[in-house]
């Protein structure tokens, strides 16, 4: 993963509640395991007119002009506001990587589905949870003010609307760090490379029948 930098985007509103997995990412584009190439199958059941499958190419697919995603005036977003319980249903992974893929890199809403939660910040997403209140007034501020930004500051914590005002948000400590230096917990458990190999060459010292070879 890549440190998350600060992110100053346009907001792309989604205005549902209970939004699952399998509309985030429907079922049969789950065929493959790489983290790329998600990104046009975004909310493909709602983006598009017709069904899509796995590896079609979307380019002359007939659009939803209706879905946020179709309107230029969204354009290049790279923050996603929600209602509450996002994420909900399957825990496929896959569904942060669509997201992922296609730009996102910020998540509002006013509550997420825990296991999808836990998936956006290994895969580099960060999911921010405001109260349904301050919720409803981003909505409102979105869909009133074309070309509404966000200011997303990790570090600080902070959001920061387009007249300066600032809301700050929480988020887990260890999640945080692990977002700002860019670590998965394939990169964290990489960080003790070193000790990890001492310990296999000793434990290969002390009990070599193990990892003798069965003919």
């Amino acid at each position: 993963m890549q440190p998350f930098l600060p992110v100053d985007s346009l907001v792309l509103p989604l205005d549902r509640a209970n939004v699952d997995t399998d509309a985030i990412l429907p079922k049969q584009f789950m065929k493959s395991i790489e983290r790329t190439g998600f990104g046009p199958f975004l909310f493909d059941e709602w983006r598009y007119l017709d069904r899509g499958e796995f590896g079609q190419d979307c380019s002359m697919r007939p659009l939803n002009p209706d879905f946020p995603l179709n309107q230029p005036r969204y354009n290049g977003a790279q923050i996603l506001l929600a209602r509450e319980n996002f994420g909900c249903g399957s825990s496929r992974e896959h569904a942060p990587w669509a997201l992922r893929d296609w730009g996102i890199r910020v998540l509002i809403a006013s509550s997420f589905a825990e296991i999808f939660h836990g998936n956006c910040f290994k895969n580099g997403l960060l999911p921010i949870r405001l109260d349904a209140e301050l919720v409803d007034a981003l909505f409102t501020a979105v869909q009133t003010t074309p070309g509404y930004r966000l200011r997303i500051d990790l570090e600080a914590q902070y959001i920061t609307r387009p007249d300066g005002s600032a809301t700050a948000f929480e988020i887990d400590p260890f999640r945080k760090d692990c977002l700002l230096r860019g670590l998965d917990e394939v990169g964290l458990t990489l960080q003790d490379a070193a000790a990890i190999r001492a310990f296999e060459q000793e434990r290969r010292c002390i009990e070599p029948w193990l990892f003798e070879r069965v003919v």
